[in-house]
């Protein structure tokens, strides 16, 4: 299987990205990106991108893919409505048109979060957008696509968030999220269990189109 990776520099798209090259089902790995990952890998192909609202200039790099995991997110501070849905909502549904178009028999995956507003109607900026997101996803016609809305992450394999507060969290209360972990063990996820998830779910396919963090863990192990 052949997939295309955003957002892997961040923490769920770096920890999908290991998982996809350590796999041997995955033959090819692309990331599209804006910066270069510094890892070179046997299976792996960078795409550098400065304008992602326009693929017009890749269509050749971009055919040909069976799956997409579209893991590129930004935290909503400090930021306007019109700057989140640009870099949400806009950014997303611009690359998942072109692949739909390139490769209609393509899996889309796409990372959103707890509480997200299927709705659209809700009062929280990020949760209305993030809904819209998915459901424009949802109804674009690919063969199957999957909304993950994981909770709290435990990152692994020196994984680190690239949002500072979310990155303090996790070095700080670490500890605590893994205790967290043992007492709650169907709500909590780390980077491994979401990317074998994504991996599993691409190539066998779930009863389900909103994937929690329970949905998660038992993807993980199939």
């Amino acid at each position: 299987m052949k997939v295309i990776i955003t957002g892997a520099t961040g923490m769920v798209g770096k920890g999908l990205l290991l998982e996809c090259l350590d796999d041997p089902q995955i033959t090819q790995v692309l990331t599209v990106g804006r910066t270069t990952l510094s890892l070179a890998h046997p299976k792996l192909k960078e795409l550098i991108k400065k304008d992602f609202l326009d693929y017009s200039d890749v269509t050749d790099e971009l055919r040909g893919y069976d799956a997409c995991y579209l893991c590129m997110g930004v935290s909503a501070a400090g930021l306007s409505e019109a700057q989140y849905r640009k870099l949400t909502y806009d950014y997303t549904i611009s690359l998942a048109t072109s692949l739909y178009n390139l490769n209609p028999d393509m899996v889309c995956c796409y990372v959103s979060g707890q509480g997200t507003d299927s709705s659209e109607k809700g009062k929280s900026t990020w949760a209305r957008i993030k809904g819209k997101t998915e459901n424009d996803l949802l109804s674009m016609g690919f063969k199957a696509a999957y909304m993950f809305r994981p909770g709290a992450i435990i990152p692994l394999k020196g994984i680190k968030s690239k949002t500072k507060v979310y990155q303090f969290i996790y070095s700080y209360f670490g500890l605590v999220l893994k205790i967290m972990k043992g007492l709650f063990p169907n709500s909590i996820v780390n980077t491994t269990q979401i990317g074998l998830a994504m991996i599993n779910i691409a190539i066998k396919g779930y009863h389900k189109e909103i994937i929690d963090p329970q949905d998660i863990l038992k993807l993980s192990k199939i």
